[in-house]
């Protein structure tokens, strides 16, 4: 297993990520979460979208993760060296 770091801070909820070596999924996360770690602007971003999320009322909490899956998924092609990287 391969845990994800955790967000740390008083306000923060701790989230972990778990996944089974060699799970596709470890790759990406790191691209996401290094992708975020260096650029401010793709950091804001996230921010920006998470918070506007969070005013929207969500019968499952599965809705807002598909909501923001889109920034998330441009985040990551562009850690890859797509399209405005």
């Amino acid at each position: 297993m391969v845990p994800a770091p955790l967000l740390q801070g008083a306000g923060h909820q701790r989230q972990p990520h778990v996944y089974s070596p060699g799970c596709p999924e470890i790759e990406r996360y790191l691209l996401f979460r290094e992708r975020l770690r260096g650029h401010p602007e793709e950091r804001a971003r996230y921010q920006r979208v998470k918070r506007e999320l969070a005013e929207r009322d969500w019968t499952y909490t599965q809705e807002y993760a598909d909501a923001k899956t889109e920034v998330v998924e441009g985040i990551i092609a562009r850690a890859r060296g797509g399209p405005g990287a």
